[in-house]
């Protein structure tokens, strides 16, 4: 019997069907379950009303929900203008080799490693103006701060804070890039007189392309997801100034216990994320081919 006519040992899938099971278990029955509520009046836990799209279309004439989507896109934008380049710089600027690398990592990692909820109560106290270290300097250089009253305060600390958990995260992938650099590539760049600048657009950058995309992916999911920490923080205020999707959805489920609409929600939330993804990634793969191309020129 020839090599192309030996029959295929299909018994190893059977090493993902724990995989499998616990994919199925933890998303697709709990999706299933709120695509059910969506199209449903739940009047009590006994009684309930098909109500077909009827909650989508409450859902999409929300105002609320329109300016929770104009805070949470404007939101995670911004996290991704100041995380991703920062990130880059940090991860240049760090040591290659030695101790001084492995201690400058255990340093930067260490951010990553506080929970969420204990992250947003730590800065709630940072910003307190008879505390905090942020709040009393600020007020003390003659700057009116207080982000549990004034909107651009709050949304900026909000912002600061997301920036100081997460960018470390960024840092670590765009490092982990970089070492996975050939030396020959360094090599090559010194022969020609390459500057700093050339060296960096042609050959770091292009060859951090998939870490980036990475880092670009989740960070604009986790962010566009946040939740614990501007809750801890500010509470949704002052006013709606902080109250991003994952909470209006969080009120209309448990709050007001809309169960129908919130479902509703959380459907379109989720389609929202990953159209925005895919636009992301079809973006950044166009941007990282076009990069290339002029590289090779």
């Amino acid at each position: 019997m020839s090599a192309s006519n030996k029959p295929v040992n299909q018994r190893a899938w059977l090493l993902i069907l724990p995989v499998i099971l616990c994919v199925a278990f933890s998303a697709v029955l709990p999706l299933m379950t709120v695509v059910n509520y969506s199209v449903q009046d739940i009047i009590d836990p006994e009684r309930r009303v098909f109500v077909g799209t009827e909650w989508f279309a409450a859902v999409l004439r929300d105002e609320e929900l329109h300016a929770a989507l104009w805070r949470q896109i404007t939101f995670s934008l911004a996290v991704l203008l100041v995380e991703i380049p920062l990130g880059i710089a940090l991860a240049l600027s760090m040591p290659d080799q030695g101790w001084k690398a492995s201690a400058v990592l255990v340093v930067v990692a260490l951010s990553l490693l506080i929970p969420w909820n204990v992250v947003g109560t730590i800065w709630q106290i940072y910003g307190r103006a008879d505390i905090g270290l942020l709040g009393a300097t600020l007020n003390g250089l003659g700057i009116d701060y207080s982000y549990t009253g004034n909107a651009l305060d709050a949304w900026l600390t909000v912002l600061v804070m997301d920036v100081w958990h997460w960018t470390p995260l960024v840092t670590l992938l765009c490092y982990a890039g970089l070492r996975s650099i050939p030396d020959a590539y360094y090599q090559a760049a010194r022969i020609d007189g390459a500057s700093k600048w050339a060296v960096f657009r042609f050959i770091q950058l292009p060859k951090m392309r998939g870490v980036l995309m990475i880092a670009v992916l989740l960070r604009f999911m986790d962010s566009f997801m946040i939740y614990t920490e501007p809750f801890v923080l500010t509470g949704g205020g002052p006013g709606n100034a902080t109250t991003f999707l994952s909470q209006y959805l969080t009120q209309k489920a448990v709050g007001q216990f809309d169960l129908g609409p919130a479902a509703a929600f959380s459907l379109i939330y989720f389609l929202i994320i990953l159209l925005l993804c895919f636009v992301l990634y079809n973006w950044m793969q166009r941007v990282g081919t076009g990069n290339a191309e002029v590289g090779h020129e």
